[in-house]
């Protein structure tokens, strides 16, 4: 929760006015910022909570696992479950921050220039400590504790009768799946800051995004959820970084 409430330190009055409007189309009108932050923190508080028990639920039943969480609920030191993970972590992490990078540099050429002035502008509204915990936490909570576990248990159900170890092809799938959904989750967004997608621009979203999420699957698969947080703050120090030179 920590992650949802990092949130409320984005100036979303300023952010939603900064996404251009059609030609003629007047600046909508908003609550006052207390309420539209309450609002804004609503949402992903319920879903946060809904990933969080799916996952708990099901994770042990599919050999899905968040070591250092397990071990401190149990009573036992967790900084030995958490140690092998953070090497992987930092490594997966700062090499997918790399690629995001390389691919955005890549695809430059084939956007507008106001489409570019728009997605730079529009990172300088996150802060720094909202990408550390909204992102390294929260979206990792969301997406590989939450959905990505319940597509293996859904798979592993529908295919195997819930019998035995789930199959590898279908935590690959899963990983796959939950990546791909993390990166067209982006869409809405690009499209409104571009006018609309493009071939590019899709290709581009769809691929930046998707590129940690499949690093940050394997991570959680082989290592463990903590793993995949650790990365997923890795990548945002490459990112901050990247955003800071002006790349």
């Amino acid at each position: 929760m920590l992650g949802v409430a990092s949130f409320l330190l984005v100036d979303l009055h300023a952010l939603i006015m900064a996404v251009p409007l059609p030609p003629g189309e007047p600046p909508p009108e908003l609550p006052p910022p207390a309420l539209l932050k309450l609002a804004s923190a609503i949402q992903p508080a319920v879903i946060t909570t809904l990933a969080v028990a799916i996952g708990c639920w099901l994770s042990g039943k599919v050999g899905l696992h968040s070591p250092a969480a397990e071990a401190a609920a149990n009573g036992e030191p967790f900084i030995a479950k958490l140690r092998p993970q953070i090497l992987p972590g930092v490594i997966a992490g700062l090499a997918s921050g790399v690629a995001i990078v390389a691919t955005w540099v890549v695809a430059k050429p084939f956007f507008s220039a106001e489409f570019i002035t728009r997605a730079e502008d529009f990172n300088k509204f996150m802060p720094a400590i909202t990408r550390f915990l909204y992102g390294g936490f929260t979206e990792e909570l969301l997406l590989r504790w939450g959905f990505m576990t319940f597509l293996v248990w859904g798979l592993w159900r529908l295919f195997q009768k819930g019998e035995g170890t789930p199959k590898a092809f279908y935590l690959v799938a899963a990983i796959f799946v939950s990546a791909l959904a993390f990166g067209a989750g982006h869409l809405p967004l690009a499209s409104m800051l571009a006018g609309g997608l493009t071939v590019p621009l899709v290709i581009y979203v769809i691929t930046a995004n998707s590129i940690f999420g499949i690093a940050a699957g394997f991570l959680y698969w082989r290592r463990g959820l903590e793993a995949a947080i650790i990365a997923h703050m890795s990548v945002h120090v490459v990112l901050i970084t990247a955003i800071y030179l002006a790349i």
